[in-house]
């Protein structure tokens, strides 16, 4: 494949230290997020693929409800009605 098709994919590889330090900047903004429901949505995502349709809605009817007990929740909402960047704890 011609590196010019390359680009347009971006199939480029970039070197060692570039892929460190941008894996590192994306865990570092995973880890400051909403862990809980990030948690949760990557339960949804591995179980989508053996539920019926009528299960994954039950699912995430349960995780919805689960998110929306947690600490970060009430922190998201606070942060976004105070239009400031919310600071999870991952509760």
């Amino acid at each position: 494949m011609p590196g010019s098709d390359c680009e347009i994919i971006d199939l480029r590889q970039p070197d060692d230290d570039v892929l460190i330090t941008e894996a590192l900047a994306v865990a570092l903004r995973l880890a400051q997020g909403p862990t809980r429901a990030l948690g949760l949505t990557r339960r949804l995502y591995w179980e989508s693929e053996s539920n019926s349709h009528e299960e994954q809605l039950d699912l995430e009817r349960r995780c919805q409800y689960l998110a929306g007990e947690t600490q970060d929740y009430r922190e998201g909402v606070a942060a976004f009605l105070e239009k400031r960047a919310p600071r999870f704890e991952g509760r």
